[in-house]
C-alpha cells in the first residue's frame, strides 16, 4: 500500500476501514474473491526497441502504466507521493546497511564515495538523486524512456552528474560491468520475469557486492491493504496498479537470489502511521519490505 494522495477520506473513515480490512473474517473473504486479483493487458512495446514479454523483463503494461504518469516523477503531492514518503526510510535502511558492510564513514555527508550504484528500474530519480548526493557514482536504468528523460532534467536542474540510460538489465550482463551497490525500489513486483530479473541483478553486482530489494509480501494483509484497500476501497491507487498474484514472499526472493549466489542478510518492514501521515522502519514483513542480500 503506497498511496494515499485523493483518496477523499477522513482519517477517522480511513482508519475504520483499515481495521475492518486487517479483521480476519474480512482477510479470509478476500482471499476467495480471485476476480479481484486484476492483471492489466499488453499495451505497448518497450521504447528502447528491447524485447518486453517472453524474452526479457520488462512487461510492456507497466512501462504504459509509468509513462502515462512520468510528468509527475517529481510533483511531492501527486501521483508518486507515496514513493515520496517511504525515501526516508528505505534511504535510512541502505545507508546503515552499506557503512556497515563496507566500513564506510559514519559521519560524513558523502559516505558512498568511491561507490559504484546501479539503480533499476529507477524511474524519474528518486532514489538515484540521494544516492549521489550521499557521494555514490550512480548508473540509473529503466525501460521507460520518457522516464529516463524527466530523470535527466531534473538531475541537470540539481547539478547532479548521474549516468541515466533507457535499457534493461540484462542488456548490461555482457559488457561485464558490475557494480558494488544494486538498488531494486518497488520494481520486482512489476517485471514480466521474475527469475530472469533476478539473475540479471545478480550478475551485475560484484563479488563482495550488495543488492537492496523494495517490494510487497504476498499475504492475506497485503490483498486487503495494498490490493483491495488501496485501490478498490480507499481509491489510493488506480484499480489494477497492482497484480498480487506477482508479490513476491522474502522466501521466494531469498530462494531466488541464493540461485544466483546472493544470501539475504537483512530484512526490515515498512508501515505506514495513520496518525502521523509516516512511513517508518517495522519489523512487520506482512506487506511492504526491503531486503539486503550480499554475494559471496
Amino acid at each position: 500500500m503506497l498511496c494515499k494522495a485523493g483518496c477523499g477520506l477522513t482519517g477517522a473513515h480511513t482508519y475504520s476501514v483499515l481495521l475492518i480490512l486487517g479483521n480476519p473474517a474480512t482477510l479470509e473473504w478476500i482471499s476467495n474473491r480471485s476476480d479481484w486479483i486484476v492483471t492489466m493487458p499488453d499495451q505497448t512495446r518497450c521504447t528502447d526497441k528491447r524485447p518486453i514479454n517472453g524474452n526479457g523483463t520488462a512487461a510492456a503494461e507497466e512501462i504504459a502504466r509509468f509513462t502515462a504518469i512520468a510528468e509527475s516523477w517529481w510533483d511531492e503531492t501527486g501521483k508518486f507521493r507515496p514513493l515520496h514518503q517511504i525515501n526516508p526510510p528505505r534511504i535510512s535502511f541502505i545507508r546503515r546497511h552499506l557503512v556497515s558492510h563496507f566500513k564506510l564513514p559514519t559521519t560524513s555527508e558523502t559516505p558512498f564515495k568511491g561507490l559504484e550504484v546501479l539503480d533499476i528500474g529507477c524511474g524519474g530519480g528518486l532514489m538515484s538523486e540521494p544516492m549521489r548526493q550521499l557521494g555514490g557514482k550512480i548508473t540509473g536504468i529503466d525501460a521507460g524512456e520518457k522516464n529516463i528523460r524527466i530523470a535527466k532534467i531534473h538531475a541537470e536542474k540539481s547539478g547532479l552528474d548521474i549516468d541515466y540510460q533507457c535499457r534493461l538489465p540484462e542488456s548490461m550482463i555482457a559488457e561485464e560491468k558490475q557494480f558494488d551497490v544494486v538498488l531494486s525500489m518497488e520494481v520486482v513486483e512489476h517485471v514480466a520475469d521474475l527469475q530472469l530479473f533476478i539473475k540479471a541483478c545478480a550478475g551485475l553486482v560484484k563479488p563482495g557486492g550488495v543488492m537492496f530489494i523494495s517490494t510487497i509480501n504476498r499475504t492475506l494483509k497485503s490483498m486487503a491493504l495494498a490490493k483491495i484497500g488501496a485501490e478498490y476501497i480507499l481509491r489510493w491507487l488506480p484499480a489494477g496498479t497492482h497484480d498480487w498474484n506477482k508479490f513476491v514472499k522474502p522466501s521466494e526472493l531469498a530462494s531466488g537470489l541464493r540461485r544466483h549466489g546472493m544470501e539475504i542478510t537483512g530484512l526490515e518492514g515498512m508501515s505506514y502511521d495513520l496518525l502521523r501521515d509516516k512511513w517508518s522502519l517495522t519489523d512487520d514483513l506482512g506487506v511492504n519490505y526491503l531486503a539486503l542480500a550480499v554475494k559471496e
